[in-house]
């Protein structure tokens, strides 16, 4: 996607990633509720779109930060999968014909194309309430008041300063583009992308007690590699396919959205990128405990196909 990366090219994080999968599903497993149990078919659905064969790449970012306070992925592995559900409950919302309407995730059908509109906004709904409630009360070792700072810390990246903000603001400029693209570009990818990303990252490292400096770091990094996802998935978009990428490309073209290949064109897309990449890579310089996983991380998204 980009220009020249490490030898690695991702592995060692691709490795970190590969460890981690197993522990989240069997985490998520254990937290949601029964897909048989009552109402059955909103659990059903909820375990649909939550087992959908997602990277879970957030909870590896909760794990990473916890290890850069000196902690352990399994500490806060109910925190990493109770981010899970909130970034699940975005992409089924999103989904939805109201907002980008898309009839595949992942390779198969959207919630509310598998089941019916109504039900997917409730499976948002549900997995947004359960994540902030399994934060708040997970994990349990952990003293109360660094749980509350969690749900205050993912509270603020998802609301309308946030996630939710950056959504209404790519909606709005969907209808027309503001004057102020380029800024709007920005502020749009810091809130519906970037914030969670950076609050994944910090989100481990507050879990473990770490101190507010390294925490910022964390949060620095994390928002760095928000962009550079943003960009990548932007660009993929246009160059990518829909058997590759799971989900329908050329959506973003055909919508008229404000991206950074609308706006910029490819090579400045890249060149973007690229800028990130150095930018991450030198906060990255003063993370402790990591082993040149941050490094590794940044070419993984740097480089991504889907």
């Amino acid at each position: 996607m980009s220009g020249t990366s490490g030898p690695s090219g991702g592995a060692a994080f691709r490795e970190f990633l590969a460890a981690l999968v197993a522990p989240v599903e069997a985490e998520l497993d254990r937290l949601l509720p029964a897909a048989g149990e009552t109402p059955a078919r909103l659990h059903e659905a909820m375990r649909y779109a939550v087992f959908a064969g997602g990277k879970r790449l957030r909870p590896a970012l909760v794990a990473l930060g916890a290890r850069a306070a000196g902690g352990s992925a399994e500490e806060v592995l109910p925190a990493a999968a109770a981010l899970e559900m909130i970034h699940t409950y975005s992409l089924v919302h999103d989904d939805l014909p109201a907002l980008d309407d898309d009839d595949l995730r992942r390779g198969r059908p959207t919630v509310h194309r598998r089941y019916d509109e109504a039900t997917a906004v409730l499976v948002g709904d549900a997995l947004l309430t359960l994540g902030l409630t399994l934060l708040a009360s997970e994990p349990a070792a952990v003293p109360a008041e660094r749980r509350r700072a969690a749900v205050a810390l993912v509270g603020r990246a998802i609301g309308t300063a946030g996630m939710i903000g950056g959504q209404a603001e790519d909606l709005e400029a969907e209808r027309a583009w503001p004057a102020d693209a380029a800024p709007a570009l920005e502020r749009i990818h810091r809130g519906k992308t970037a914030a969670l990303i950076a609050a994944a990252c910090e989100l481990g490292a507050l879990l473990a007690g770490a101190e507010a400096a390294l925490r910022a770091r964390l949060a620095a990094f994390g928002e760095r590699l928000g962009l550079m996802f943003q960009i990548a998935d932007d660009m993929l978009d246009v160059v990518g396919t829909t058997v590759n990428l799971g989900k329908t490309a050329g959506k973003d073209v055909r919508a008229h959205k404000l991206t950074y290949p609308a706006l910029h064109g490819l090579e400045r897309s890249r060149a973007e990128l690229d800028r990130l990449r150095r930018e991450a890579s030198e906060v990255a310089s003063g993370l402790p405990h990591l082993d040149g996983l941050p490094l590794s991380l940044i070419e993984f998204l740097a480089r991504r196909d889907r």
